[in-house]
This record gives C-alpha cells, structure tokens and sequence, in this order.
C-alpha cells in the first residue's frame, strides 16, 4: 500500500514467509493501514508455524504510536503462528535508531529476530529458524 508522505509497504505470503518491504516513515497513519492488512496476511499460516522477513528501504523510523502499534500487531501474529523475525535495513541513514527501535518491539514481545543488512542472509537465517523450530499449531 503506498501513503505518500507516510511512507508504503508491501506484504506477501511466501511458502512459511510473510515478505514485507517497507519504504520510508512509518507514523500512525501508516502503521493502522499495516495492522489491518497484516490481521488478513496471518489467515495464510492458520496451523502452522511461519516467520516474517521485514525490509525497509530509506529512513524507517517509527513514531512512538507507530511503534506501540507494531508490539500490538507483533503479539497477535505470534498468536497465529509467528515463531521468528528477521529485519533488513537498506540505505538508511539512521540505521542505528530503526535497529534501536526493532529491538525494543521484538524484546517487548520476547521473540526471537535478527537484523541483518542483506536480505538473502535474512531470509537464510529465518527458513533455518523455522526448520529447526517448526510446531503444529491447533
């Protein structure tokens, strides 16, 4: 979805990987526009263990209700099955407070994630998370 000065995102599903790329601001506008698509995506894993591999492209900095947004949202994917995260931060100029800020929604929620700066690391290191973790959800 693209929000012009908010910043714009896209989710897809991919086998046991929710694919997110993320492109610019994430302010609240943005990120209630993410919770509601992400309530949809999670209906793709029903019953079975899955991880999500996040990149953001540019300057990825989340206001503070965009944040507390993003723990909401992170709680109820775990609820449907997230067992993992891996982010990817790509030509940021403030890579420090986007990997600041990530690691305070996921160790809010205590899942397990990893930021990297290449994607094919990330998504390696989350399908190996997986395998080595998978559960059978009912």
């Amino acid at each position: 979805m693209k929000l012009a000065a908010h910043g714009s995102y896209k989710i897809e599903p991919q086998d046991n990987i929710l694919l997110v790329d993320a492109h610019g601001p994430f302010n609240e506008v943005t990120a209630q526009a993410y919770v509601q698509e992400m309530y949809q995506a999670c209906d793709n894993f029903a019953g079975r263990t899955w991880g999500i591999l996040v990149t953001f492209y540019g300057n990825s900095i989340f206001t503070p209700d965009a944040e507390q947004a993003l723990i909401d949202v992170t709680r109820y994917r775990m609820n449907k099955g997230m067992i993992a995260n891996a982010s990817v931060i790509l030509n940021s100029n403030s890579a420090d407070i986007q990997q600041m800020q990530l690691r305070r929604i996921y160790q809010t929620c205590n899942l397990p994630f990893h930021v990297f700066s290449d994607i094919d690391s990330a998504k390696n290191w989350l399908i190996s998370y997986i395998e080595d973790n998978e559960v059978v959800i009912s």
